[in-house]
């Protein structure tokens, strides 16, 4: 008598017990961090179908369809780049999803004779092979387009750069300095990926040309910061820098601001405290700017606060003035370095301690801002027990009064 099974369609009867076995493993798994915070559905995406797709190819009676477990890998190693997985996390998952399938499995698989058992377990192995395959495939296409995204918007702020460069001839030594990291990177990773992208043509491994697709890319996001910094500065000291007013909810800005930068916040275990409660219900104010001021002070506050807190205090001060104050328990700064804080290129400690995502920009950014706001700007600091920067702004800011940009 023949107890063998059709594996297949057992698969297709258990996928939602493998599906969200596979989801909670996901997320208790610490070499996945980009689902930790993702929804339900999101971290879902297209394994059903992807399961599906392999259940097809194990069972005699369902339709066999290559075709359709194909185009379910390709959408998922699309979807897992709009994401920002980066590829250990897509084999990660892959092969946690090998081992609950098994597991699920495992006592329909013994039930059936030896040679069948041999058959199941090559034919779900072979297919996740192809099926982590084709989502790496697709995955490095989508970050190969990226890259070109990425070159584009590099050529257009080269352009206005050039053009501002003309007139400003100061700190250039120290842009080329700054510049010439990122850039050197940029083109020895290019260099090798395309060499890589040749020899893929030949059998050889793809992981080498995956992980240079994401130096590149992480590379042209620092230098297209960099310069998006400098080109924010240059306008403002080129007096070309408008303002466009308009009432705003100081509250609502500032909880857009925290939403944005929690998962960095919750990446060092921070938590981002706000007192907003006695803040103004109006202002007349530059939205952009503003949430400009205080993305860039917060972000500045997670990025050098190892533990504790970053707290966001806005009060309205009377009927003309509010203040907004952003504290951290952060390494703090030395009495003599506050002069130069809001300098340009200036970064706090040493250079074994700058971030990787420094620019030295952006307190800069901040100060110059404040002024365009007609605002003021202080910071209150000991090294060791975090920095409070402390503004003031008008609650509704006079179109006529140009605020001193020198």
């Amino acid at each position: 008598m023949n107890n063998d099974r059709d594996i297949g369609k057992i698969l297709l009867a258990k996928s939602d017990t493998i599906i969200e076995t596979w989801i909670d493993s996901i997320r208790d798994d610490a070499d996945v961090e980009s689902a930790k915070n993702m929804a339900h559905n999101s971290v879902r995406n297209s394994i059903p179908l992807v399961i599906e797709a392999i259940a097809t190819l194990l069972s005699d009676s369902l339709a066999n369809r290559p075709d359709k477990l194909e185009d379910n890998s390709l959408e998922h190693g699309i979807v897992r780049a709009e994401q920002g997985y980066n590829v250990a996390e897509i084999v990660r998952e892959y092969a946690l999803l090998r081992k609950i399938m098994f597991a699920v499995l495992k006592p329909d698989l013994l039930a059936g004779s030896g040679a069948k058992i041999l058959h199941n377990v090559e034919l779900i192995d072979g297919v996740i092979d192809k099926v982590v395959s084709l989502s790496l495939e697709s995955y490095i296409e989508m970050r190969l387009q990226e890259l070109k995204q990425l070159q584009s918007q590099l050529i257009f702020t080269n352009q206005e750069l050039t053009r501002l460069a003309a007139d400003q001839k100061e700190d250039l030594a120290h842009l080329a300095h700054e510049i010439k990291n990122p850039l050197n990177s940029i083109m020895g990773f290019s260099t090798l990926l395309l060499q890589q992208q040749q020899q893929l043509g030949q059998g050889k491994d793809s992981s080498l040309s995956l992980k240079l697709t994401e130096n590149v890319i992480k590379n042209s996001k620092q230098l297209l910061r960099l310069i998006n910094d400098i080109l924010e500065i240059s306008r403002y000291e080129a007096g070309k820098m408008e303002l466009h007013l308009e009432s705003a909810d100081v509250r609502s800005l500032i909880q857009v601001v925290a939403d944005a930068l929690e998962y960095s916040a919750e990446q060092k275990n921070l938590e981002i405290v706000l007192n907003c409660d006695r803040a103004p219900a109006i202002i007349f104010t530059d939205r952009l700017r503003l949430q400009q001021i205080i993305t860039n002070l917060v972000s500045n506050a997670i990025r050098y606060t190892e533990s504790g807190s970053i707290t966001v205090t806005c009060a309205g001060e009377n009927s003309d003035f509010w203040t907004l104050i952003v504290a951290d328990t952060g390494i703090g700064i030395a009495l003599e370095a506050q002069a130069e804080i809001f300098e340009p290129y200036y970064r706090v400690g040493s250079k074994s301690n700058y971030s990787a995502e420094s620019t030295g920009l952006g307190l800069s950014i901040v100060d110059k801002m404040v002024k365009l706001l007609q605002g003021d700007i202080q910071l209150v600091s000991q090294l060791g027990s975090g920095s409070t920067f402390t503004l003031t702004f008008p609650v509704k800011i006079d179109p006529q009064s140009q605020p001193n940009l020198f």
